[in-house]
């Protein structure tokens, strides 16, 4: 049986189990963005504009799999709820199929149809996961304040998992030996992270509020139709999936500014440190903005914070080590609070809906949201690739990044600066047509307690 949510705080235990499911979404959402692009330009020596696409394509699957995900979650009655057993049958499909994309059975062409078919099954079960995890903050709280408390344990676990998969991942891969075997050791190590955040969120929210079960819409047709109709979630998702592209294209040049602009490929591990360790530290100061100025002026200075630190970072070639790790740092300090208004803002306007429409329909607004996002995700290590294309990056099958041009050293700064800082700086002008305040939503929220179970 599932309860109506209240506007009471959630007991630390939910905030926390919930968030534990962070290491999962944190660990797909980093690690094929930050390595499987140089795994198929200096591993299985694919050229950067094929391995670019073959990062995107089966990601962007996901803007037709996610919606699917969010009816079925919608639809689905079980004495664990509607979303839980997703956790479980998704994050165990998650770990098994990532393991299998870094295998390293084949190379060349075959190696490239290997990793697309798997990655293909990996961004299917993460759909299956990320989906319903996503939806369940909506169901678990009425409270305009205790969704912002919820996403700030989920960003703070979020950095860390991006922290532990960014960082010690390349450890792994390196320890292992690099190469082929490096990669498939990474790889497990990855898919374990998964499986924790998996049974962490599935036995941390045990007892958890979920809402009231209702119909989904019945075909995409209609759930776009649902979404037009909410004009707070249209601009934010805009925002939030160009920004994801930005990010993503800055995610996947790590290991490439580490090896051609720094010139120490361990520089990977401090350049992640830097970006997680201030975040980790910041987020109840971020909070605590939304809390005086508001979430959508905090999204705005924390996404302009990203905008100018990344810019800056142009000029890395002839900045001081320690200058260029001090602004990653701001950089982190900016991402940690983008997170954190873009999430809590996503309840905020499904709560809106219910307010118009008087349905709970979560599951339609977070799989067009998680399509959205995992579809920037995908395009912003496509736009790296072609920027390495474009300017004569060579690939190489050794396991170690080639000796590149000058010209392609400088096609690695600007994709990994100036391109995302750009990116993630005009999507703000989406955020004009935002107007969805806490006064409105206090109106939902009442709407919502009182309304009668249909």
């Amino acid at each position: 049986m599932t309860t109506t949510p209240q506007a009471t705080s959630l007991p630390a235990r939910v905030r926390i189990g919930y968030a534990t499911g962070s290491l999962a979404t944190g660990a797909f959402g980093t690690v094929p963005g930050l390595l499987l692009l140089p795994y198929l330009t200096d591993t299985l020596g694919i050229a950067a504009g094929l391995a670019g696409l073959l990062v995107l394509l089966p990601k962007a699957w996901d803007v037709v799999v996610n919606p699917i995900a969010g009816r079925l979650s919608d639809r689905t009655h079980t004495r664990w709820g509607a979303r839980r057993p997703y956790l479980l049958g998704g994050g165990f499909a998650l770990a098994v199929t990532f393991a299998l994309i870094f295998a390293g059975v084949f190379r060349g062409g075959a190696g490239a149809a290997w990793v697309a078919v798997t990655f293909l099954l990996t961004a299917t079960a993460f759909a299956f996961f990320q989906v319903p995890y996503v939806a369940m903050p909506a169901e678990m709280t009425d409270g305009y304040e205790e969704r912002t408390r919820m996403m700030t344990w989920r960003v703070a676990l979020l950095a860390l998992a991006i922290l532990i998969s960014g960082a010690v991942a390349p450890a792994v891969r390196d320890a292992a030996g690099g190469g082929i075997a490096g990669y498939r050791a990474m790889g497990i190590f990855v898919a374990g992270l998964i499986v924790l955040g998996a049974l962490g969120a599935f036995f941390g929210t045990r007892g958890a509020p979920a809402g009231r079960e209702e119909r989904s819409e019945p075909s995409l047709r209609a759930q776009l139709a649902v979404v037009a109709g909410n004009r707070p979630f249209r601009v934010l998702v805009a925002c939030f999936v160009v920004q994801a592209t930005g990010v993503a294209a800055m995610l996947a040049g790590v290991q490439y500014f580490a090896d051609h602009v720094l010139h120490d490929p361990d520089a990977v591990t401090y350049l992640f440190a830097g970006v997680v360790a201030p975040a980790l530290l910041v987020m109840p100061l971020w909070r605590r903005v939304g809390e005086r100025l508001g979430k959508l002026r905090g999204y705005v200075i924390a996404s302009l914070m990203i905008t100018v630190t990344t810019l800056s970072l142009g000029l890395s070639s002839v900045l001081p080590v320690a200058a260029v790790y001090a602004l990653v740092a701001l950089l982190g300090v900016g991402y940690a609070g983008q997170q954190l208004f873009g999430l809590s803002m996503l309840p905020d306007c499904i709560a809106y809906d219910t307010m118009r429409t008087g349905r709970r329909q979560a599951g339609v607004f977070t799989g067009v949201w998680t399509a959205g996002e995992t579809f920037g995700l995908a395009l912003g290590p496509q736009v790296f690739g072609l920027m390495l294309q474009l300017f004569g990056y060579r690939s190489s099958t050794t396991g170690q990044a080639a000796q590149q041009s000058d010209m392609a050293q400088l096609g690695v700064l600007l994709g990994f600066t100036v391109v995302p800082g750009v990116i993630v700086g005009l999507a703000l002008l989406f955020l004009r047509r935002y107007d969805l305040s806490a006064d409105q939503l206090d109106g939902a929220d009442r709407k919502v307690l009182t309304a009668p179970a249909s």
